[in-house]
């Protein structure tokens, strides 16, 4: 297996694209990480992930890392004013743009967590990128928590909703890593704009030039979707709140599947494992792996 970094440059920003490979010529994939996190949740550099597992069965796998996240330069500060708004319009269309350049192939789409939301609200604004994907895959993906557990209580109204704008009024930024809340920081724009869309009842509309993705995605003949999340996972992918993704997306032919011991998993997966845990690749890569190549 091979791995590699790839910059690219928008204006003073360096985003980051971790290509990772291990025959020539392979279908392209296109991973994309979720909120206070970055592409690490999907690969490392030892060769473990779901990146590096799809690698092996032979695609061409690239992993990003939004603007000011991971190994993209420089990280977010006090400094950074983008949030959500410029991940749509312009990371994720520069990201498939040099995958295009490097593999002219039609991609597949990965994402986990918020990452689902921002590559489905892509999809609903552009549309002409479409026809070059062959399918779309979410781990715990949802767009409002409306899950009524103590765990989506304290991470989502207290800690995001509450604690986050606090220290990010303090400090410029949240640097989740260092509270011990995620893997990566969020700038005030990025937290603003998701509380925002993620309160029940609040509008699937574009904060800085009002875009309604919500009358947009009724219109989106989307490509094959799969989505996935763990029983155990009780605030930030809860199943009931996938679901409501699903029908706000108007994506009604998406498969959707929980993963539990249950359903003759190894593992009651939650939020973070459903990528991370060892058994994974036991359970439920080698099924999306089997999935994925029905379509090459």
């Amino acid at each position: 297996m091979q791995q590699e970094s790839i910059f690219i440059t928008e204006g003073d920003e360096q985003l980051h694209l971790r290509h990772i490979w291990q025959r020539e010529g392979g279908v392209p994939i296109f991973m994309l990480h979720g909120l206070i996190e970055n592409g690490f949740i999907f690969y490392t550099e030892k060769g473990k992930g779901l990146a590096c597992y799809l690698a092996e069965q032979g695609f061409d796998v690239y992993v990003a890392d939004l603007r000011g996240r991971g190994k993209s330069k420089p990280a977010i500060s006090a400094n950074s004013v983008f949030g959500q708004f410029e991940a749509i319009t312009r990371d994720i269309p520069l990201f498939l743009k040099k995958i295009q350049q490097l593999n002219p192939q039609k991609i597949h789409l990965i994402a986990h967590s918020w990452g689902g939301v921002l590559m489905s609200s892509f999809l609903a604004r552009y549309p002409q990128w479409l026809d070059k994907v062959h399918s779309k895959t979410c781990f715990a993906s949802k767009r409002v928590v409306t899950a009524n557990t103590f765990e989506a209580y304290f991470k989502m109204a207290f800690m995001w909703r509450y604690i986050a704008p606090i220290v990010a009024k303090k400090n410029g930024y949240f640097d989740a890593k260092k509270y011990r809340f995620g893997s990566d920081s969020e700038t005030k724009q990025s937290l603003k704009e998701s509380i925002a869309w993620v309160i029940p009842g609040n509008k699937w509309h574009d904060l800085v030039d009002g875009f309604n993705y919500h009358t947009a995605a009724q219109n989106v003949t989307w490509p094959p979707t799969w989505h996935l999340t763990g029983v155990s996972d009780y605030a930030l992918g809860h199943q009931q709140d996938v679901k409501l993704f699903i029908d706000e997306c108007n994506n009604h032919n998406a498969k959707f599947t929980v993963l539990s011991k249950k359903a003759g998993d190894k593992v009651n997966y939650d939020h973070i494992n459903i990528l991370t845990h060892p058994q994974a690749v036991n359970d439920h890569f080698p099924k999306l792996a089997l999935w994925l190549k029905e379509f090459r």
